[in-house]
């Protein structure tokens, strides 16, 4: 089998995550309609999302442990494909 780069595994991670904003987006709807309000199916997908989300500190460069998703302070739906803090071409399979 096959290695995967450490990015393509958190641009997986960002496709996955991707869907399933789109999924509650169309749960959310999909219940306002139904039921008239959506403040519960809002708390739900958000729960979901966090959960699905956690997943995203394990992401890191193989040579400095830096996180992918991390720009500084900020965090971006898209992860590197260059390290911020080593310059570690992150495409590659170590």
């Amino acid at each position: 089998m096959a290695s995967v780069s450490v990015y393509q595994r958190a641009r997986r991670h960002a496709l996955k995550m991707l869907i399933g904003v789109a999924i509650g987006v169309v749960f959310i709807i999909a219940v306002d309609a139904w039921i008239g309000h959506s403040s519960i199916a809002f708390a739900i997908v958000i729960f979901g999302l966090f959960m699905a989300n956690i997943g995203i500190l394990g992401f890191n460069c193989p040579t400095c442990g830096s996180n992918l998703f991390f720009r500084g302070p900020l965090m971006l739906p898209w992860p590197n494909k260059t390290c911020n803090r080593c310059g570690t071409d992150l495409t590659k399979v170590a």
